[in-house]
């Protein structure tokens, strides 16, 4: 199964509901492919992002906003 959340930045709150994602379900980690991508990306994930994440024990730290081309193909 794949589970997606999309935006627009995938600065924050995508970001955040991925590594939500990977940590509630990561006994089922090989069941799900879990991502977050944006239509316009940042930079960088949201520094607020990242430590609201931090508090509840889940680091996100490492993930970086991706473009929503990275998962779809484009067919003419």
């Amino acid at each position: 199964m794949n589970i997606a959340f999309i935006c627009v930045g995938n600065s924050c709150r995508s970001q955040m509901a991925e590594g939500y994602a990977k940590h509630f379900l990561k006994d089922l980690k090989s069941k799900h492919n879990i991502y977050s991508a944006g239509m316009n990306p940042k930079d960088q994930i949201h520094p607020l992002a990242i430590e609201v994440m931090k508090e509840d024990g889940i680091d996100i730290s490492s993930q970086y906003p991706k473009s929503l081309g990275r998962y779809t193909s484009k067919r003419p």
